[in-house]
């Protein structure tokens, strides 16, 4: 196969691959940032202390991380008929993406929020701040870089997510690889859908470490001061 019948091929997958994994990310954090946050909140000492609710909202959660993502494409198929009225192509694989990514985000999440100095959220309750505001002020800002770090791995994640997909036809890279470079041989076309892959997947890992360090130094610059004066007052 020539390099003129490739590119379109591969332009075609890198779109369908960015497609499934961005809007799987949007879902998932959507859906996984409250997930995660409430699993703080709920447990011992919490702000909405609910062992009961935890141990529900833990359970359900780990059952999910705990299934193979091949196997969860399988089970969802037929809400994946459902939501997309098909089961194949990117527009279905985003369903059993998102789902699979949902509980995966939310753990991080959880132990990014846990990070929290908990004397800024004292602080905060003692000034008359409710639940709502302690999360806005000051959960969600403080645990912001760690956040963003657990974007990335959840964004890295997808990305082998999708490649997976491919193989029941959802499209991208993975399916790219899986018909041309296993099923027909064409290895050369395989080996370039791989670099591909480890590219993208590094240019997001740089990048999401970039923006991560980058709100870290600039909590620790101008963020000290406020916190202190907060303190303070408290």
């Amino acid at each position: 196969m020539t390099w003129s019948e490739m590119q379109p091929l591969l332009s075609q997958a890198c779109w369908d691959t960015l497609y499934m994994v961005g809007w799987s990310t949007v879902i998932a954090v959507v859906g996984g940032l409250p997930l995660g946050i409430l699993l703080v909140l709920t447990d011992r000492g919490g702000l909405l202390q609910n062992v009961a609710a935890n141990k529900v909202i833990g359970q359900i959660v780990n059952v999910a991380r705990s299934l193979p993502f091949i196997i969860l494409m399988v089970a969802l198929m037929n809400f994946t008929r459902t939501i997309t009225g098909t089961t194949i192509g990117r527009e279905a694989a985003i369903v059993p993406l998102a789902i699979g990514a949902i509980p995966f985000f939310a753990r991080l999440v959880e132990t990014a929020v846990r990070e929290v100095d908990g004397g800024l959220v004292e602080a905060v309750q003692s000034m008359g701040g409710n639940t709502w505001t302690v999360v806005r002020k000051v959960l969600v800002p403080e645990s912001l870089p760690s956040l963003i770090s657990s974007t990335t791995t959840t964004i890295v994640a997808l990305i082998g997510y999708s490649a997976m997909a491919g193989t029941v036809g959802a499209g991208g890279l993975g399916d790219i690889a899986i018909r041309y470079g296993y099923q027909r041989f064409e290895t050369q076309l395989m080996w370039i859908t791989v670099a591909i892959l480890a590219v993208v997947i590094s240019l997001i890992q740089f990048a999401g470490d970039y923006a991560a360090r980058s709100l870290h130094r600039r909590g620790g610059q101008s963020g000290a001061a406020p916190r202190l004066r907060l303190l303070k007052a408290a």
